[in-house]
């Protein structure tokens, strides 16, 4: 679940001495509730009063690139856009001269030095790099800049979950960090998805970055063990590989990236299958793919059969959700938004129907990933010979990590569930015989001891009160 009251709050405290200002907000692209959605919010920069219909036109245009690229393409569905109209006294930005690169002419052409009034202070030769347009020229001049945008957040949309800031210029530039900024000219919407990969889904660059910002990520590490490499289920796939950054000067030898042709390193590129995976997780740990269900708790009180029980899901493009349904620990359905409980489904007494919701996209390695993301909807059902006197609903959000895998004497477990729940795992082999039963505490780590099983492959079945949520395959070595 998004903290989006304790951002609200956080942010209320950080700008409170800083005077609000209301400015027109304009709605790009709604997919549905705020609260179940990641909301992108696009801040206009260097537009004067008179320019701001074009930045509305330029903030729709990005918008449609953007999500015209895969893996934003197929969850569209799961963002909400939407633009805020913050007027500057001039157009444009800063052009300070003051870069110690070298101009490469054939993306960034030559252009006269000049100052300009905007509302976030945007500038190109950031940190001394020409293409690198930031607000202000350093991180220590940034921090009045960025208390602004915060204001400017909180008064406006305080519920937002990345905020972009689109800079009215034709000439090429960005910047990742706490609030990317893109150039309004030919490859911004490409240069927006790059750094959104940075600030939103914690992705590195694949050109190598430099000492400071080196560090192991989703797709960089220093790992070069096939076996244990992050990406190692993606490994011959999609050109995916180990592949050595290369550069003159620092420790990018040390270094290594999954592909040759990612948009994280050559901007008219799309992402790779590795930063895909990468974005597809962030999503799901922020969204849950649930965005109602009926009944809820306490409307329905009766004994006219059947009942009717629904989810309306947010559908990826295609859909490549998969349901599970159980009544009493028993399989009941798959794969269908709706059933109907006949009176001669229950027991007297308490009845539990549970339907889990996984992604089954070809864009996961699911089967060997390390980790899974899973959604369920419990209902409660008391039921007597009178008719069912009360139903209680539940939701939850669980992830499971299983690793390593393979193994050979420790396979390490996790279970993380937002609500309480009685967590354990069923190690059975392939023949369904089981052989080993661990009971898991929730957002701990559970060392399993496998050294005495045969090498081969086993089912690692993870069970929440009791239900059946996930089942993932662990192979012994």
């Amino acid at each position: 679940m998004k903290p989006h009251l304790l951002l609200y709050i956080v942010l209320l405290i950080n700008v409170g001495l800083i005077p609000a200002q209301i400015f027109d907000v304009e709605t790009i692209e709604f997919s549905g509730d705020d609260s179940k959605r990641i909301n992108l919010v696009i801040l206009s920069e260097g537009y004067q009063t008179s320019e701001l219909s074009q930045f509305i036109t330029d903030a729709t245009n990005f918008t449609n690139s953007m999500f015209n690229q895969s893996p934003l393409k197929e969850y569209a569905n799961y963002f909400n856009v939407y633009a805020i109209k913050v007027p500057s006294v001039e157009s444009g930005a800063d052009h300070p001269g003051t870069s110690i690169e070298p101009l490469e002419s054939s993306i960034s052409p030559t252009v006269p030095i000049r100052t300009v009034d905007t509302y976030f202070n945007a500038t190109y030769d950031a940190f001394g790099k020409h293409r690198l347009l930031y607000y202000e020229i350093d991180g220590n001049s940034a921090n009045n800049t960025e208390a602004i945008i915060n204001t400017v957040l909180a008064n406006n949309f305080p519920t937002y979950d990345q905020a972009l800031i689109l800079v009215n210029s034709s000439e090429y530039g960005g910047s990742g960090g706490k609030f990317p900024m893109t150039y309004s000219g030919f490859w911004g919407a490409n240069v927006a998805v790059h750094e959104l990969g940075h600030s939103l889904f914690n992705l590195k660059d694949e050109y190598y970055p430099g000492d400071d910002l080196a560090g192991e990520a989703i797709n960089m590490t220093q790992e070069t063990d096939q076996n244990l490499i992050k990406w190692k289920n993606w490994l011959n796939t999609n050109g995916i590989g180990i592949y050595q950054y290369t550069c003159d000067t620092g420790n990018c030898a040390d270094w290594y990236k999954p592909h040759q042709n990612c948009i994280m390193e050559l901007i008219d590129k799309p992402f790779c299958s590795v930063c895909k995976e990468g974005i597809i997780e962030k999503i799901h740990s922020l969204v849950s793919p649930i965005d109602s269900y009926t009944p809820i708790s306490n409307t329905v009180s009766t004994s006219s059969f059947p009942i009717n029980f629904n989810l309306n899901l947010i559908k990826p493009i295609p859909n490549t959700l998969e349901s599970s349904w159980s009544l009493n620990a028993a399989n009941f359905a798959s794969n269908v938004d709706d059933i109907s409980i006949l009176e001669t489904d229950l027991n007297v007494g308490i009845n539990t129907l549970t339907v889990v919701i996984t992604d089954n996209t070809t864009l996961l390695k699911v089967t060997n990933h390390e980790t899974i993301h899973l959604y369920t909807v419990t209902w409660t059902i008391n039921h007597s010979s009178l008719g069912v006197n009360d139903i209680e609903s539940d939701i939850n959000n669980l992830s499971i990590t299983m690793f390593p895998n393979p193994a050979n004497t420790i396979a390490n477990l996790k279970i993380e569930s937002e609500k309480d729940a009685q967590l354990k795992v069923d190690i059975t082999s392939l023949d369904g015989k089981k052989v080993k039963t661990v009971s898991l505490s929730n957002y701990a780590t559970q060392q399993v001891d496998i050294s005495n099983l045969s090498e081969g492959i086993y089912m690692a079945n993870f069970y929440a009160n009791n239900v059946l949520v996930a089942s993932k395959k662990l192979i012994k070595q």
